[in-house]
């Protein structure tokens, strides 16, 4: 218990302290409240923006740990059925409980006349999966699958040559699916899919000015109307939780041979982006890197601010240390009493830092151009906050290592000189 009291009355004494020279410590605080602040909002700004990097990729290859699987007979390379491969998908998914899964088909759809198309027939948990974004409506629901009228969800693009109809209106949009023989690849007549719109997408960048449709319908309807072409061209995918890919991965590929039977080589691969880059990855990392080193800049000049003026303050109270010393203060007791004194304002000065970045990063005007496009804004890193009051106690404690360390040498003799 001794050394509770101890380190109680250290404290106290410190804020004491403090608010006897609180004048000069506050204007030197304040440039150290005001780094951290930077310093901390780099920190979480850099956190929340590999948020929005995360989604865009997550959007292209898929959330972590997304797997694809295929099947073929290796001696003749023909594809399993339709029917077989659905029916071995569904029993790996349901023995090993996975929760998000989708089929996914490329569709031959007549492109506009100055462009190209891109649709794709889904299931509704590609939306989850791939994080598509959905600018007006809404993406496919479970009650979408049960319709059977087909539904649909175009980009901004295509709605618009379509005279951008209103959605609760039910408009419609007719798909022309091109068709191929598969012996000579020569064109056949297609099917037409006429279907509702349910949602609009963004459209995509880097288009270079071409017109572009691109859209996603339910894999079922897709199927009904373009069986020969839908099936044998389908993607199966799985989420699964990145934790145990690797094991989990293996087992579902073996379980999905074991369902087809022999004669048949199922191939299992990762599709997401942390599988392709093998890690996470910061695009903004030397943007932070080099804001950070600026606040740490503004941070040492505070410290020195500091330091000086806790120089000054110590050369004030030799005195008061002496006559300290002679009631039988310890050198250990006065050190770290003058230390606590610059950590416990440089710590104040932090909290003061944090709460002005968590403000300013909640700014809506600030949050609309940062994070525009992110569906899960993250809160302020818990992280970031303790970094930041890390950062602002070590400052105090190298500001008060040399002013405490005179101030242990101070002898009860220097009482009376001074």
């Amino acid at each position: 218990m001794t050394w509770i009291t101890a380190l109680v009355s250290s404290f106290a004494e410190a804020w004491q302290e403090l608010r006897v020279h609180r004048m000069r410590i506050i204007l030197s605080l304040f440039v150290v409240a005001v780094s951290v602040a930077a310093f901390t909002a780099v920190v979480a700004l850099g956190q929340m923006l590999n948020q929005g990097f995360q989604e865009s990729m997550e959007r292209s290859s898929g959330r972590p740990a997304l797997v694809s699987f295929n099947a073929y007979n290796p001696e003749t390379g023909d594809m399993a059925s339709p029917e077989t491969m659905q029916r071995a998908f569904d029993a790996t998914l349901e023995r090993h409980a996975v929760e998000w899964s989708s089929r996914v088909s490329w569709l031959d759809v007549a492109p506009p006349p100055e462009g190209w198309s891109d649709v794709r027939a889904v299931d509704a948990d590609y939306g989850v999966i791939h994080r598509v974004p959905i600018v007006a409506g809404a993406w496919f629901s479970p009650l979408d699958e049960q319709r059977r009228t087909p539904v649909a969800v175009i980009n901004e693009s295509w709605w618009q040559s379509l005279g951008a109809p209103a959605l609760d209106g039910a408009p419609t949009v007719s798909m022309a699916l091109n068709a191929w023989d598969p012996e000579t690849g020569e064109a056949l007549a297609g099917a037409a899919l006429d279907a509702v719109i349910v949602g609009i997408t963004p459209d995509p960048g880097g288009t270079g000015g071409a017109t572009i449709q691109t859209g996603f319908v339910l894999y079922k309807d897709a199927l009904i109307a373009a069986p020969d072409t839908v099936g044998p061209n389908t993607q199966y995918e799985a989420w699964i939780p990145p934790e145990i890919a690797d094991e989990l991965m293996e087992s579902m590929r073996l379980s999905f041979a074991a369902h087809l039977g022999d004669g048949f080589q199922v191939d299992a691969f990762r599709m997401d982006y942390e599988a392709m880059m093998e890690g996470s990855y910061n695009p903004f990392a030397p943007m932070l890197i080099v804001l950070g080193g600026i606040s740490m800049l503004v941070l040492a000049l505070g410290a020195l601010s500091l330091l000086n003026i806790t120089l000054v303050t110590t050369r004030f109270r030799i005195r008061e240390i002496g006559v300290r010393r002679s009631f039988g203060a310890t050198g250990g007791r006065v050190f770290f009493s003058v230390m606590l004194e610059s950590v416990v304002g440089t710590v104040f000065a932090g909290v003061v830092g944090i709460i002005i970045a968590i403000l300013a990063l909640r700014i809506p005007a600030l949050q609309e151009s940062l994070f525009v496009g992110i569906q899960d804004v993250p809160p302020f890193p818990l992280s970031a906050a303790i970094t930041g009051l890390l950062v602002s106690a070590a400052v105090g404690a190298l500001a008060g290592l040399m002013p405490a360390l005179i101030a242990m040498r101070v002898k009860p003799i220097d009482a009376i000189r001074f």
